[in-house]
């Protein structure tokens, strides 16, 4: 009888959920980086440090930290490509550039974000935003200081910010 009961009390909120729920149930509605887009915001971020004389290596990531895209200059040390890409998935993870991160870190060794996988306290990466939306990050690793990768990583979202709205 008890047991009856439980199925009962348990079935009654089951159906008062799902009868909340259904009616505000709908798709969800976002934009994502396009194949292209991350194409031209990688290039634009090699190209303008090339012309600097650094060679660098450059992620795309998408809404999730996905990678779209990664490319590594020919001249680019090999571990600056795994480099941009833990810039750009802490500046996707954070919302924030990577640079930022990384002064809020300073002087806790502790942090627990530290310790999270892929994710490393450099300037290097910005967050891609539409509005408030964080639909993705760039990040570039290479250049003498991370302040010279943000400024490539800016020139290459820079050149696509007119269709981030």
């Amino acid at each position: 009888m008890l047991h009856t009961t439980y199925r009962i009390a348990a079935l009654a909120l089951v159906s008062a959920l799902a009868g909340g729920i259904s009616a505000n149930a709908q798709l969800l509605t976002h934009k994502d980086l396009s194949l292209g887009m991350a194409v031209t915001m990688a290039t634009t971020a090699i190209e303008t440090c090339k012309s600097q004389g650094y060679a660098v290596s450059v992620h795309v990531l998408g809404r999730n930290g996905e990678v779209i895209l990664a490319v590594r200059n020919d001249a680019a040390n090999p571990t600056t490509l795994e480099n941009s890409m833990k810039k750009a998935y802490t500046a996707r993870t954070f919302r924030r550039p990577s640079g930022e991160f990384a002064k809020q870190q300073q002087g806790n060794p502790t942090a627990g974000a530290l310790f999270l996988s892929n994710v490393t306290p450099a300037q290097g990466a910005l967050p891609i935003k539409v509005g408030e939306d964080t639909i993705g990050a760039i990040g570039v690793s290479g250049a003498p200081g991370g302040d010279k990768d943000e400024a490539c990583a800016k020139a290459g979202l820079d050149k696509v910010s007119a269709e981030l709205k």
